[in-house]
């Protein structure tokens, strides 16, 4: 089963509301030699159609507008390429998104750079982006649509097909009851050689009440542990992250050394390694995020804002002693500290959490997640002292409590989650993510949530 999360968030005196979620049911097509070539066909001038969009817009400015790529492009991709008037659009329309998220990166690299806190230029729009996937867009009730007994319709460059296909019951079961039904992408598997359709299906959800979710639950993500977890009587529950760093590893030293051959097949390798790592660690979040919510039940969970930390957690390079120029270069440890970092998988881990939550009954909320592992819970003294050599041991410097500085952070974010549940039942209004934008707001809270006890 597939599935991710989607918010639909309707602003009301600044307030956001989940009332749809959004799952991916992944189709398996069976088809007949005929038609199995006719999607590859479709797949791959879909695929060359990207790329020669892709070209245009970077001999054109680099341009992102959506429509003007379509106005210059469409009838050479009508002619060219053969594709349908939908899929043409479709085209621009991904070609333009792409090209809008690597504008997004420049001014944030530039910011960075201007703040003085990296030096490296981002060169993502160095050259024109090359789409390698031959994966496709389509629209439902336009390109594709569902028929009686398991059949789907898909529109291809030699005209519309009627395909048999099969899926998780559940999934299946949801088409069949008149579930919304929304874009779909036909995706070719290499290793089983077959296509899958992946059709997102929207669920509509009642509006959550103050009086559903009596158990509270706070969740500390992390690199050592990969999750670890507390409720308001505080029974803990760790998720160690010891093998899958420990793979993580393995990898990376077997990478290195097929990059250093540069060959064929050694880029090869690099890319099934690459692809077998990626598959665990959705393996292993999916496993987490099962078990936490499995276990805690029409419970409001509280995770932590982490927008930001991959900047913030980075290991900088030491400047030089008094007199010499530039900077020292990285040890082998931060550069082996940067790459864990930079592999580390706590917004899919949080998304997995907060989609299942939903389907089983429970609602997950974002909370802020400054000073969670330096503030004791006990006292409220706050420093970073208390996290001696940033290890895994608590100790606070005030009342000398001491406890596992991950659990720490999992009963903060349970206080701060008891704090917002209150707030809902005084206002009647939830918000399932922190306003970052009005640093005034963030800062009452925080000076609020300082104010918090831990009985």
């Amino acid at each position: 089963m597939h599935t991710r999360k989607a918010l639909t968030r309707i602003g009301e005196h600044g307030t956001f509301v989940l009332t749809e979620q959004v799952i991916t049911a992944k189709l398996k097509l069976h088809a007949t030699p005929e038609q199995f070539a006719a999607l590859r066909a479709t797949q791959l001038a879909y695929r060359d159609a990207l790329n020669f969009v892709s070209r245009y817009a970077f001999e054109h400015g680099k341009m992102s507008n959506q429509r003007r790529l379509q106005d210059g492009t469409y009838d050479d991709l009508r002619a060219r390429y053969g594709l349908p008037a939908q899929m043409a659009c479709n085209v621009a329309r991904q070609v333009g998104a792409t090209y809008k998220g690597l504008w997004t990166k420049v001014r944030t690299n530039a910011e960075l750079r201007r703040a003085g806190m990296t030096r490296k230029r981002y060169k993502g729009l160095d050259q024109a982006p090359k789409h390698l996937s031959p994966t496709l867009t389509y629209n439902h009730q336009r390109d594709y649509g569902f028929k009686h007994e398991q059949q789907v319709s898909i529109l291809t460059l030699s005209g519309r097909m009627i395909v048999p296909y099969s899926g998780y019951g559940k999934h299946v079961a949801l088409i069949k009851q008149g579930a919304r039904i929304a874009a779909a992408k036909l995706w070719y598997d290499q290793s089983r050689k077959c296509f899958y359709l992946l059709v997102s299906l929207q669920i509509e959800l009642p509006e959550p009440t103050f009086e559903q979710y009596n158990q509270l639950v706070g969740v500390d993500v992390g690199i050592r542990y990969l999750a670890v977890t507390s409720t308001a009587t505080g029974d803990p529950c760790f998720f160690s992250g010891k093998q899958a760093k420990q793979r993580a590893n393995h990898y990376a030293r077997l990478r290195k050394r097929l990059q250093r051959k540069g060959t064929r097949g050694s880029k090869r390798t690099i890319r099934r390694i690459e692809q077998r790592e990626r598959r665990l660690k959705r393996q292993a979040n999916h496993h987490i995020a099962k078990q936490i919510v499995t276990t805690h039940q029409e419970a409001l969970i509280g995770l932590e804002d982490l927008t930001g930390i991959r900047e913030r957690t980075k290991v900088r390079k030491r400047k030089r002693k008094k007199g010499s120029k530039g900077t020292e270069p990285a040890t082998p440890k931060m550069r082996r500290a940067n790459r864990v970092c930079s592999q580390w998988s706590f917004a899919e881990l949080h998304a997995l959490i907060a989609y299942k939550a939903v389907l089983g009954g429970s609602l997950a909320i974002k909370v802020e997640a400054q000073y969670t592992s330096q503030a004791c819970p006990k006292c409220g003294y706050t420093h970073k002292d208390n996290r001696p050599n940033k290890g895994l041991v608590f100790h606070c410097g005030s009342c000398h409590y001491e406890l596992h500085a991950d659990l720490v952070g999992a009963r903060n974010l349970v206080m701060r989650t008891l704090f917002l549940r209150q707030d809902w039942g005084k206002t009647g209004q939830l918000s399932v993510a922190p306003d970052t934008s009005d640093r005034e707001a963030k800062a009452e809270r925080l000076r609020r949530y300082s104010e918090l006890r831990w009985s």
